[in-house]
């Protein structure tokens, strides 16, 4: 495995980092990899990082349900069945703050959100890097016309009233730049989601090394609250909302479970999982660190 090593935060340019914890990747090799804390910012990232001719190897697991789409087994089952519900969610989400228009969703996935917003008569564009995961995407069947493309730089001239970042920035190898990149897409009343997991929540302190949304080393980044608002703060958006996902909790805690279960499930680990979900959801109503949470801005 070729690595390389970020030696500047993406978040506050901060130079100085201390190893924070150890995860393993449960996905594809079982390797360890090793989870830093910028001294400045408290960003968490995961450092070093395969290197960007080898991360995509990590993302080719057939337990990689998000870029396969696949139902090897019941817990995929679960997956898929929440999906089509929050799909139908974000939907609804934004469409009560914006009319219909032009919607961006970079990292598109298997395509589930973008067809759907193509169906409610979105002109809808969905940008996927992953080859295996866009061919799905276009073998889904369409009755409004929609575009997929590899990269930002393939999309004509076009500016977007709504742009989709559903746990994709944690990703990405340049979070910052991402963002100022998507800023010059977005319509000057466009709104921006970004959803990505939160660290500070009860299920990620629970489950600690075996929690899994730090999903090594596919996500570079892990993000608090503390961490968007500055690279918003810096591209110049406008924090408008922070919401909560909170079906995450659950299913985040099923995969935990298993992780920590040795890679198996039994009678039990899914009843701690529901327990956990739920107490973490419970305190977060009283602290806002959901398990996942979505952020939604727009110019300065």
């Amino acid at each position: 495995m070729q690595t390389e090593l970020v030696k500047v935060c993406p978040v506050c340019n901060g130079t100085s980092f201390k190893n924070e914890i150890q995860c393993e990747d449960y996905t594809y090799r079982h390797q360890q990899f090793t989870i830093q804390q910028c001294m400045t910012c408290q960003l968490l990232l995961t450092n070093p990082r395969p290197d960007q001719n080898t991360i995509g190897d990590y993302y080719k697991s057939e337990e990689y349900i998000s870029h396969t789409g696949k139902t090897n087994t019941l817990f995929d089952w679960i997956y898929l069945k929440a999906r089509r519900y929050t799909v139908q969610w974000k939907y609804n989400l934004i469409n009560s703050r914006k009319e219909k228009g032009a919607i961006l969703d970079y990292g598109c996935g298997t395509g589930a959100f973008i067809h759907h917003m193509a169906k409610k008569n979105w002109e809808a564009v969905g940008i996927e890097p992953s080859d295996t995961a866009r061919t799905r995407a276009e073998q889904l069947p369409a009755k409004k016309t929609l575009l997929l493309y590899k990269k930002l730089g393939d999309i004509p001239e076009k500016k977007f009233d709504v742009i989709t970042l559903w746990h994709v920035l944690e990703h990405v190898p340049n979070p910052d730049q991402l963002i100022g990149s998507l800023k010059q897409k977005l319509n000057k009343n466009g709104l921006i989601f970004v959803a990505v997991p939160n660290h500070k929540s009860h299920d990620a302190q629970h489950y600690r090394n075996h929690w899994a949304a730090y999903d090594v080393p596919r996500h570079f980044w892990h993000f608090s609250q503390s961490n968007i608002r500055k690279l918003f703060d810096h591209n110049k958006l406008n924090l408008k909302e922070v919401l909560p996902m909170e079906l995450d909790a659950y299913y985040v805690s099923l995969l935990s479970e298993k992780y920590k279960n040795k890679g198996t499930h039994n009678l039990v680990t899914p009843i701690k999982a529901l327990l956990t979900g739920y107490r973490s959801n419970a305190k977060a109503k009283k602290t806002s660190n959901y398990s996942s949470l979505i952020y939604i801005a727009g110019h300065a």
